[in-house]
């Protein structure tokens, strides 16, 4: 017999799973879309595009699961042009969409910052602002490594060649690295702040090369889709295990 859930169900288990109440976001976390329709095999990937939705037509799954969802703040309402074909397919073809953002990058154990912190050998040892009690940035310590080796480590982790923005000194040994994946390049400033060799995020701005080469620390721009693959590909490997659910991980290429 095929088990089902229901998508509020399935809400409830990732809500408290990811302690998402506890968050204050840019979009509303939990369930976004509901088609109505009972679960029986979810699909989860980083962002809820079209590519990502067509995939999971073509899967004949009730449910995906992602990152980077819809309704976000300042955003227009109007359910016209790319969003509301998107969300025409879902309502369409049956399949509701369920999103969390800061929770998923926040938390201690499958959160986006502590997959990379695993798969780059780092151990995270505080919050990038101490003041935070659910910290979205953290830092992390690593055994006396080279500049270069460690922007090749991210290279063979996450199947991407990060851009490195050196500190000046050349290939200089770094034992404290700031991490917080995704848009967070402008946290550097709190990563040299909190006394950090290096800092690890998605994107770069222009601003973000000026600031490594006259504060003299090493930035790792490593690409917001590549840094946010983990939470959501690890939270569907829990939602398996712990309900019973079919779950796949969908990567949809995205160089950004």
């Amino acid at each position: 017999m095929t088990t089902t859930i229901s998508a509020q169900e399935l809400t409830r288990f990732c809500d408290e799973y990811l302690q998402a109440s506890n968050f204050s976001d840019y979009c509303p976390n939990g369930l976004q879309v509901d088609a109505g329709v009972p679960i029986s095999n979810i699909i989860t990937g980083v962002t809820a595009s079209q590519a990502l939705i067509d995939t999971a037509i073509a899967q004949n799954a009730q449910a995906i699961l992602v990152h980077h969802g819809y309704f976000w703040k300042g955003e227009p309402a109007p359910l016209v042009g790319m969003k509301g074909a998107r969300i025409r397919s879902l309502m369409q073809n049956g399949i509701s969409l369920i999103a969390y953002h800061l929770p998923l990058d926040a938390h201690p154990i499958i959160g986006n910052n502590a997959v990379l912190a695993d798969e780059l050998d780092l151990q995270i040892v505080g919050a990038l602002y101490p003041h935070e009690k659910y910290p979205v940035g953290n830092i992390a310590t690593t055994a006396p490594i080279r500049a270069s080796d460690f922007a090749q480590k991210i290279s063979d982790a996450l199947c991407i060649a990060p851009l490195h923005i050196n500190a000046g000194e050349k290939d200089r040994i770094l034992t404290k690295i700031g991490i917080c994946t995704g848009g967070a390049q402008d946290m550097i400033e709190q990563a040299y702040a909190m006394g950090c060799d290096a800092f690890v995020s998605g994107e770069i701005s222009e601003r973000t090369t000026h600031f490594a080469r006259e504060m003299g620390i090493d930035y790792f721009a490593a690409g917001h889709h590549a840094t946010e693959r983990g939470g959501i590909r690890e939270l569907g490997r829990v939602v398996q295990a712990s309900l019973g659910i079919p779950t796949k991980f969908v990567d949809i290429f995205n160089p950004a």
